[in-house]
Protein backbone atom coordinates (compact mmCIF):
# COMPACT_ATOMS: atom_id res chain seq x y z
CA UNK A 1 0.00 0.00 0.00
CA UNK A 2 1.33 3.33 -1.16
CA UNK A 3 1.68 6.08 1.99
CA UNK A 4 3.19 9.01 -0.06
CA UNK A 5 -0.20 11.19 0.52
CA UNK A 6 0.17 10.39 4.12
CA UNK A 7 3.98 11.81 4.20
CA UNK A 8 3.10 14.94 2.26
CA UNK A 9 0.46 15.84 4.29
CA UNK A 10 2.13 15.59 7.54
CA UNK A 11 3.85 18.33 9.17
CA UNK A 12 8.03 18.73 8.13
CA UNK A 13 9.58 20.41 10.68
CA UNK A 14 9.90 18.52 13.96
CA UNK A 15 8.14 20.74 16.68
CA UNK A 16 4.69 19.92 14.41
CA UNK A 17 5.41 16.43 14.00
CA UNK A 18 6.16 15.77 17.90
CA UNK A 19 3.33 17.78 18.09
CA UNK A 20 0.91 15.99 16.51
CA UNK A 21 2.47 12.81 18.00
CA UNK A 22 1.55 14.28 21.54
CA UNK A 23 -2.03 15.73 19.80
CA UNK A 24 -3.73 12.49 18.65
CA UNK A 25 -3.30 9.79 21.20
CA UNK A 26 -5.08 12.18 23.07
CA UNK A 27 -7.69 13.19 21.50
CA UNK A 28 -8.07 9.25 20.34
CA UNK A 29 -8.28 8.85 24.22
CA UNK A 30 -10.92 11.84 25.04
CA UNK A 31 -12.99 10.05 22.52
CA UNK A 32 -12.86 6.56 23.31
CA UNK A 33 -13.51 6.90 26.64
CA UNK A 34 -16.23 9.37 26.30
CA UNK A 35 -18.06 7.00 23.94
CA UNK A 36 -17.62 3.96 26.31
CA UNK A 37 -18.32 6.09 28.99
CA UNK A 38 -21.41 6.88 27.59
CA UNK A 39 -22.60 4.13 26.41
CA UNK A 40 -22.43 2.04 29.36
CA UNK A 41 -23.00 4.27 32.15
CA UNK A 42 -25.19 6.86 31.03
CA UNK A 43 -27.73 4.81 28.85
CA UNK A 44 -26.97 1.95 31.56
CA UNK A 45 -28.07 4.21 33.70
CA UNK A 46 -30.36 5.92 32.11
CA UNK A 47 -32.20 2.91 30.94
CA UNK A 48 -32.55 1.63 34.24
CA UNK A 49 -33.94 4.43 36.51
CA UNK A 50 -36.49 4.81 33.37
CA UNK A 51 -37.59 1.43 34.07
CA UNK A 52 -38.32 2.14 37.63
CA UNK A 53 -40.67 5.15 36.37
CA UNK A 54 -42.18 2.87 33.80
CA UNK A 55 -43.39 0.74 36.59
CA UNK A 56 -44.69 3.93 38.37
CA UNK A 57 -46.59 5.07 35.22
CA UNK A 58 -48.26 1.47 34.57
CA UNK A 59 -49.19 1.72 38.20
CA UNK A 60 -51.01 5.21 38.11
CA UNK A 61 -52.41 4.26 34.62
CA UNK A 62 -54.08 0.92 36.05
CA UNK A 63 -55.81 2.86 39.17
CA UNK A 64 -57.05 5.60 36.66
CA UNK A 65 -58.83 2.69 33.89
CA UNK A 66 -59.95 0.90 37.34
CA UNK A 67 -62.24 4.31 37.91
CA UNK A 68 -65.36 5.01 35.96
CA UNK A 69 -64.33 8.18 34.16
CA UNK A 70 -61.41 9.69 33.73
CA UNK A 71 -62.36 12.56 36.21
CA UNK A 72 -62.91 10.06 38.33
CA UNK A 73 -59.24 8.55 38.05
CA UNK A 74 -57.49 11.66 37.89
CA UNK A 75 -58.84 12.44 41.47
CA UNK A 76 -58.63 8.50 42.71
CA UNK A 77 -54.72 8.68 41.66
CA UNK A 78 -54.30 12.13 43.70
CA UNK A 79 -52.26 10.60 46.57
CA UNK A 80 -50.57 8.00 44.60
CA UNK A 81 -48.70 10.81 42.51
CA UNK A 82 -48.35 13.09 45.15
CA UNK A 83 -46.34 10.44 46.86
CA UNK A 84 -44.73 9.58 43.71
CA UNK A 85 -43.88 13.07 42.51
CA UNK A 86 -45.59 12.63 39.81
CA UNK A 87 -48.12 15.26 37.70
CA UNK A 88 -50.98 13.42 35.95
CA UNK A 89 -53.68 16.30 33.50
CA UNK A 90 -55.88 15.62 31.00
CA UNK A 91 -54.54 16.34 27.73
CA UNK A 92 -55.13 19.62 26.43
CA UNK A 93 -52.63 20.21 23.35
CA UNK A 94 -51.57 16.63 21.63
CA UNK A 95 -48.06 15.52 21.44
CA UNK A 96 -47.03 14.98 17.88
CA UNK A 97 -44.29 12.46 18.37
CA UNK A 98 -41.48 12.36 20.17
CA UNK A 99 -39.32 15.18 20.91
CA UNK A 100 -35.59 16.25 21.98
CA UNK A 101 -32.55 18.06 21.01
CA UNK A 102 -29.96 16.31 18.85
CA UNK A 103 -26.87 16.45 21.71
CA UNK A 104 -29.13 14.33 24.56
CA UNK A 105 -27.19 11.61 24.43
CA UNK A 106 -29.48 9.60 26.90
CA UNK A 107 -32.74 10.90 26.00
CA UNK A 108 -32.71 8.82 23.31
CA UNK A 109 -32.68 5.68 26.02
CA UNK A 110 -35.67 7.18 28.01
CA UNK A 111 -37.58 7.46 24.72
CA UNK A 112 -37.13 3.57 23.95
CA UNK A 113 -37.48 2.51 27.15
CA UNK A 114 -40.62 4.47 27.94
CA UNK A 115 -42.13 3.56 24.30
CA UNK A 116 -41.25 -0.25 25.08
CA UNK A 117 -42.19 -0.63 28.89
CA UNK A 118 -45.78 0.89 28.48
CA UNK A 119 -48.46 0.38 25.75
CA UNK A 120 -50.39 3.33 24.48
CA UNK A 121 -47.61 6.25 24.19
CA UNK A 122 -48.48 8.90 21.90
CA UNK A 123 -45.31 11.03 22.51
CA UNK A 124 -42.42 11.55 24.71
CA UNK A 125 -40.97 15.53 25.01
CA UNK A 126 -37.87 16.34 26.33
CA UNK A 127 -37.86 19.41 24.48
CA UNK A 128 -40.44 21.74 25.74
CA UNK A 129 -39.19 21.87 29.71
CA UNK A 130 -35.61 20.47 29.88
CA UNK A 131 -35.76 19.44 33.62
CA UNK A 132 -39.31 17.63 33.05
CA UNK A 133 -40.23 14.51 31.09
CA UNK A 134 -43.58 14.60 29.73
CA UNK A 135 -45.29 11.62 28.42
CA UNK A 136 -48.71 11.45 26.45
CA UNK A 137 -50.37 8.15 27.29
CA UNK A 138 -53.61 6.61 25.61
CA UNK A 139 -56.11 5.29 28.35
CA UNK A 140 -59.39 3.41 28.61
CA UNK A 141 -60.97 6.55 29.21
CA UNK A 142 -58.44 8.88 27.17
CA UNK A 143 -55.55 10.75 26.90
CA UNK A 144 -53.11 11.54 30.15
CA UNK A 145 -50.43 14.11 30.87
CA UNK A 146 -47.55 12.71 32.45
CA UNK A 147 -44.75 15.20 33.62
CA UNK A 148 -41.84 14.10 36.11
CA UNK A 149 -38.32 15.02 36.95
CA UNK A 150 -36.00 14.57 33.99
CA UNK A 151 -33.47 13.58 37.01
CA UNK A 152 -35.50 10.44 38.13
CA UNK A 153 -35.18 9.30 34.23
CA UNK A 154 -31.89 9.53 33.43
CA UNK A 155 -28.09 10.81 34.04
CA UNK A 156 -28.07 14.11 35.28
CA UNK A 157 -26.24 16.24 32.85
CA UNK A 158 -24.49 13.88 30.66
CA UNK A 159 -22.69 16.53 28.89
CA UNK A 160 -20.68 17.90 31.68
CA UNK A 161 -18.65 14.54 31.58
CA UNK A 162 -17.81 15.56 28.12
CA UNK A 163 -17.74 18.87 28.72
CA UNK A 164 -14.75 18.16 31.89
CA UNK A 165 -12.98 15.53 29.61
CA UNK A 166 -12.43 17.78 26.50
CA UNK A 167 -10.97 20.76 28.91
CA UNK A 168 -8.87 18.35 30.31
CA UNK A 169 -7.34 16.94 27.19
CA UNK A 170 -6.82 20.73 25.55
CA UNK A 171 -5.18 21.62 29.26
CA UNK A 172 -3.30 18.48 28.88
CA UNK A 173 -2.27 19.01 25.53
CA UNK A 174 -1.50 22.66 25.82
CA UNK A 175 1.21 21.28 28.80
CA UNK A 176 2.53 18.98 26.52
CA UNK A 177 3.12 21.55 23.70
CA UNK A 178 4.81 24.00 26.22
CA UNK A 179 7.10 21.36 27.30
CA UNK A 180 7.76 19.77 24.14
CA UNK A 181 8.90 23.45 22.53
CA UNK A 182 11.20 23.86 25.79
CA UNK A 183 12.84 20.62 25.05
CA UNK A 184 12.91 20.99 20.90
CA UNK A 185 14.55 24.33 21.27
CA UNK A 186 17.74 23.80 22.30
CA UNK A 187 17.60 21.33 18.81
CA UNK A 188 16.77 23.95 16.75
CA UNK A 189 19.89 26.00 18.40
CA UNK A 190 21.56 23.12 17.70
CA UNK A 191 20.40 23.35 14.09
CA UNK A 192 20.95 27.04 13.57
CA UNK A 193 24.87 27.10 14.80
CA UNK A 194 25.50 24.08 12.59
CA UNK A 195 23.84 26.19 9.42
CA UNK A 196 25.56 29.02 10.38
CA UNK A 197 28.97 27.38 10.57
CA UNK A 198 27.70 25.78 6.69
CA UNK A 199 27.85 29.44 5.51
CA UNK A 200 30.83 30.39 7.11
CA UNK A 201 29.85 32.18 10.28
CA UNK A 202 30.83 31.10 14.11
CA UNK A 203 27.83 31.55 15.86
CA UNK A 204 28.51 31.23 19.99
CA UNK A 205 26.76 27.71 20.82
CA UNK A 206 26.32 26.36 24.77
CA UNK A 207 25.23 22.51 24.62
CA UNK A 208 21.41 22.21 26.74
CA UNK A 209 18.49 20.26 27.07
CA UNK A 210 18.51 16.41 27.09
CA UNK A 211 21.41 14.29 27.52
CA UNK A 212 21.46 13.29 24.08
CA UNK A 213 20.92 16.67 22.62
CA UNK A 214 23.76 17.99 24.88
CA UNK A 215 25.76 14.67 23.63
CA UNK A 216 25.01 16.39 19.81
CA UNK A 217 26.06 19.90 21.07
CA UNK A 218 29.34 18.85 22.27
CA UNK A 219 29.94 16.29 19.65
CA UNK A 220 29.40 19.39 17.31
CA UNK A 221 31.30 22.09 18.83
CA UNK A 222 34.29 19.66 18.36
CA UNK A 223 33.77 18.95 15.00
CA UNK A 224 33.53 22.90 14.58
CA UNK A 225 37.02 23.21 16.44
CA UNK A 226 38.66 20.58 14.29
CA UNK A 227 37.20 22.06 11.23
CA UNK A 228 38.76 25.25 12.51
CA UNK A 229 42.43 23.79 13.25
CA UNK A 230 42.59 21.92 9.70
CA UNK A 231 41.81 24.59 7.49
CA UNK A 232 44.26 27.47 10.00
CA UNK A 233 47.11 24.71 9.84
CA UNK A 234 46.70 24.05 6.12
CA UNK A 235 46.60 28.05 5.05
CA UNK A 236 49.91 28.39 7.27
CA UNK A 237 51.09 25.39 5.60
CA UNK A 238 50.29 26.51 2.18
CA UNK A 239 51.68 29.92 3.20
CA UNK A 240 54.71 28.53 4.40
CA UNK A 241 55.53 26.70 0.95
CA UNK A 242 54.61 29.92 -1.15
CA UNK A 243 56.82 31.49 0.99
CA UNK A 244 59.78 29.00 0.32
CA UNK A 245 59.09 28.77 -3.29
CA UNK A 246 58.85 32.42 -4.22
CA UNK A 247 62.45 32.95 -2.86
CA UNK A 248 64.12 31.03 -5.52
CA UNK A 249 61.95 31.86 -7.87
CA UNK A 250 62.84 35.77 -7.27
CA UNK A 251 66.81 34.58 -7.97
CA UNK A 252 65.76 32.01 -11.02
CA UNK A 253 64.16 35.85 -12.19
CA UNK A 254 67.24 37.68 -11.39
CA UNK A 255 69.67 35.07 -12.76
CA UNK A 256 67.32 35.26 -16.36
CA UNK A 257 67.43 39.17 -16.34
CA UNK A 258 71.17 38.81 -16.27
CA UNK A 259 71.31 36.51 -18.99
CA UNK A 260 72.08 37.17 -23.03
CA UNK A 261 68.22 37.10 -24.26
CA UNK A 262 67.91 34.32 -26.96
CA UNK A 263 64.93 31.55 -27.26
CA UNK A 264 65.95 29.43 -23.81
CA UNK A 265 65.83 32.94 -21.62
CA UNK A 266 62.30 33.39 -22.79
CA UNK A 267 60.76 30.08 -22.78
CA UNK A 268 62.51 30.05 -18.75
CA UNK A 269 61.10 33.78 -18.11
CA UNK A 270 57.83 32.24 -18.95
CA UNK A 271 58.03 28.86 -17.30
CA UNK A 272 59.33 30.76 -13.61
CA UNK A 273 56.24 33.43 -14.25
CA UNK A 274 53.88 30.58 -14.63
CA UNK A 275 55.22 29.34 -11.62
CA UNK A 276 54.16 32.54 -9.59
CA UNK A 277 50.91 32.19 -11.22
CA UNK A 278 50.71 28.83 -10.18
CA UNK A 279 51.75 29.60 -6.46
CA UNK A 280 49.32 33.00 -6.51
CA UNK A 281 46.30 30.85 -7.46
CA UNK A 282 47.03 28.01 -4.92
CA UNK A 283 47.15 30.34 -2.16
CA UNK A 284 43.95 31.84 -3.22
CA UNK A 285 42.48 28.29 -3.30
CA UNK A 286 43.44 27.91 0.24
CA UNK A 287 42.57 31.09 1.46
CA UNK A 288 38.99 31.48 -0.01
CA UNK A 289 37.10 30.87 3.05
CA UNK A 290 39.07 33.09 5.13
CA UNK A 291 39.12 36.73 3.35
CA UNK A 292 36.70 38.40 5.49
CA UNK A 293 33.49 37.85 8.10
CA UNK A 294 30.29 37.78 6.98
CA UNK A 295 28.82 41.43 6.93
CA UNK A 296 25.41 42.60 5.11
CA UNK A 297 26.18 43.39 1.38
CA UNK A 298 23.99 44.24 -1.06
CA UNK A 299 24.67 41.51 -4.25
CA UNK A 300 24.36 44.16 -6.60
CA UNK A 301 27.32 46.30 -5.27
CA UNK A 302 29.17 43.44 -5.56
CA UNK A 303 28.19 42.44 -8.89
CA UNK A 304 28.62 46.17 -10.07
CA UNK A 305 32.25 46.44 -8.54
CA UNK A 306 33.04 42.82 -10.92
CA UNK A 307 31.19 43.91 -14.21
CA UNK A 308 32.87 47.24 -14.04
CA UNK A 309 36.69 45.61 -13.66
CA UNK A 310 35.92 43.29 -16.41
CA UNK A 311 34.42 46.74 -18.58
CA UNK A 312 37.67 48.69 -18.18
CA UNK A 313 40.11 45.42 -18.61
CA UNK A 314 38.21 45.59 -22.18
CA UNK A 315 35.68 42.73 -21.90
CA UNK A 316 32.42 42.84 -23.01
CA UNK A 317 29.94 42.35 -19.98
CA UNK A 318 26.63 43.11 -19.15
CA UNK A 319 24.58 43.22 -15.80
CA UNK A 320 20.50 42.34 -15.34
CA UNK A 321 19.52 42.72 -11.84
CA UNK A 322 16.11 42.51 -10.14
CA UNK A 323 14.54 45.24 -7.77
CA UNK A 324 16.19 43.31 -4.40
CA UNK A 325 19.21 43.19 -5.59
CA UNK A 326 19.84 46.16 -3.14
CA UNK A 327 18.84 44.91 -0.33
CA UNK A 328 21.66 43.42 2.19
CA UNK A 329 22.60 40.17 2.62
CA UNK A 330 24.99 38.55 5.11
CA UNK A 331 27.46 37.26 2.93
CA UNK A 332 31.71 37.67 2.82
CA UNK A 333 31.92 40.01 0.49
CA UNK A 334 35.20 39.77 -0.87
CA UNK A 335 34.74 35.87 -0.87
CA UNK A 336 32.07 36.42 -3.20
CA UNK A 337 33.80 39.10 -5.14
CA UNK A 338 36.57 37.24 -5.84
CA UNK A 339 34.31 34.01 -6.70
CA UNK A 340 32.59 36.01 -9.38
CA UNK A 341 35.33 37.41 -10.95
CA UNK A 342 36.77 34.49 -11.73
CA UNK A 343 33.57 33.48 -13.34
CA UNK A 344 33.54 36.35 -15.40
CA UNK A 345 37.43 36.17 -16.08
CA UNK A 346 36.80 32.52 -17.51
CA UNK A 347 34.05 34.04 -19.30
CA UNK A 348 35.92 36.69 -21.29
CA UNK A 349 38.59 34.55 -21.27
CA UNK A 350 36.75 31.49 -23.87
CA UNK A 351 33.84 33.68 -25.16
CA UNK A 352 33.61 37.01 -26.75
CA UNK A 353 31.08 38.55 -24.46
CA UNK A 354 29.43 37.90 -20.59
CA UNK A 355 26.13 38.42 -19.40
CA UNK A 356 25.91 38.41 -15.48
CA UNK A 357 22.54 38.42 -13.84
CA UNK A 358 21.78 38.97 -10.10
CA UNK A 359 18.41 37.16 -8.98
CA UNK A 360 17.18 36.98 -5.42
CA UNK A 361 14.91 34.67 -3.72
CA UNK A 362 13.22 33.93 -0.67
CA UNK A 363 16.28 31.86 0.75
CA UNK A 364 19.02 32.37 -1.85
CA UNK A 365 20.98 35.00 -3.96
CA UNK A 366 21.70 33.51 -7.57
CA UNK A 367 24.78 35.17 -9.69
CA UNK A 368 24.33 33.74 -13.01
CA UNK A 369 27.67 34.00 -15.48
CA UNK A 370 26.63 33.17 -19.12
CA UNK A 371 29.05 33.42 -22.30
CA UNK A 372 29.62 32.66 -25.78
CA UNK A 373 32.28 30.35 -25.95
CA UNK A 374 31.92 26.52 -26.35
CA UNK A 375 30.65 25.77 -23.22
CA UNK A 376 31.55 22.63 -20.88
CA UNK A 377 30.13 19.07 -21.80
CA UNK A 378 27.82 17.72 -19.30
CA UNK A 379 29.68 14.97 -19.08
CA UNK A 380 33.03 17.19 -17.79
CA UNK A 381 30.96 19.82 -15.86
CA UNK A 382 31.79 18.58 -12.34
CA UNK A 383 35.77 17.51 -13.80
CA UNK A 384 36.10 21.27 -14.57
CA UNK A 385 35.23 22.28 -10.97
CA UNK A 386 37.69 19.95 -9.71
CA UNK A 387 40.72 21.21 -8.40
CA UNK A 388 43.73 21.90 -11.07
CA UNK A 389 41.73 21.04 -13.94
CA UNK A 390 42.04 22.46 -17.23
CA UNK A 391 39.80 21.66 -19.75
CA UNK A 392 41.51 23.37 -22.38
CA UNK A 393 41.37 21.39 -25.93
CA UNK A 394 37.10 21.81 -25.37
CA UNK A 395 37.28 25.40 -24.41
CA UNK A 396 39.44 27.27 -26.82
CA UNK A 397 43.44 27.24 -25.59
CA UNK A 398 43.83 29.89 -27.86
CA UNK A 399 42.64 32.13 -25.46
CA UNK A 400 45.54 31.23 -23.10
CA UNK A 401 44.18 29.06 -20.16
CA UNK A 402 44.68 29.21 -16.32
CA UNK A 403 45.64 26.76 -13.43
CA UNK A 404 42.76 24.86 -13.20
CA UNK A 405 41.63 26.56 -9.98
CA UNK A 406 38.96 29.34 -11.37
CA UNK A 407 36.04 27.40 -10.71
CA UNK A 408 36.65 25.25 -7.53
CA UNK A 409 37.85 28.52 -5.91
CA UNK A 410 34.28 29.64 -6.94
CA UNK A 411 32.77 26.35 -5.45
CA UNK A 412 34.15 26.32 -2.21
CA UNK A 413 33.22 30.18 -1.84
CA UNK A 414 29.45 29.03 -2.21
CA UNK A 415 29.84 25.71 -0.02
CA UNK A 416 31.14 28.35 2.51
CA UNK A 417 27.87 30.17 1.68
CA UNK A 418 25.79 27.33 2.18
CA UNK A 419 25.31 27.54 -1.25
CA UNK A 420 26.56 25.53 -4.89
CA UNK A 421 28.16 25.93 -8.11
CA UNK A 422 25.71 24.86 -10.75
CA UNK A 423 27.63 25.04 -14.46
CA UNK A 424 24.66 24.26 -17.23
CA UNK A 425 24.50 25.15 -21.28
CA UNK A 426 23.75 29.13 -21.42
CA UNK A 427 20.08 29.34 -23.55
CA UNK A 428 20.50 32.75 -24.29
CA UNK A 429 24.10 32.43 -25.65
CA UNK A 430 25.30 28.97 -26.43
CA UNK A 431 28.08 28.84 -24.45
CA UNK A 432 28.73 28.18 -20.62
CA UNK A 433 26.07 28.51 -17.80
CA UNK A 434 27.38 29.09 -14.02
CA UNK A 435 24.84 29.65 -11.31
CA UNK A 436 26.89 30.70 -8.39
CA UNK A 437 24.06 30.13 -5.37
CA UNK A 438 24.43 31.80 -1.69
CA UNK A 439 21.72 30.92 1.06
CA UNK A 440 20.79 34.04 2.26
Amino acid sequence: MNFDWLKRSMPRGLYGRAALIVAIPVAVLVVVVSLVFIQRHFEDVTRQLTRGMVLEIREIVEEIEAAPDLNAGLIAVMPLTETLDIKVNEVVTRLSGDQRVFYDVSGRAVIDTLRTGLSGVQGVDLLTSGRHVLVQIDTAHGAVLIDFSRRRASASNPHQFLVLMATIGVLMTGIAFLYLRNQLRPITRLAEAAEAFGKGRVEPYKPSGALEVRAAGRAFLDMRNRIDRQIEQRTLMLSGVSHDLRTPLTRMKLALSMMPPDADVAAMQRDVTDMENLIAAFLDFARSDQLDDPLPVAPAGLAESVVEKAVRGGGAVSLTMDDESDTPVVLRGMAVERALGNLVGNALRYGTRADVTVTMLPRQVIFTVEDDGPGISEGQREQAMSPFVRLDPARNQDRGSGVGLGLSIARDIAQGHGGTLRLDRSRSLGGLRADLVLAR
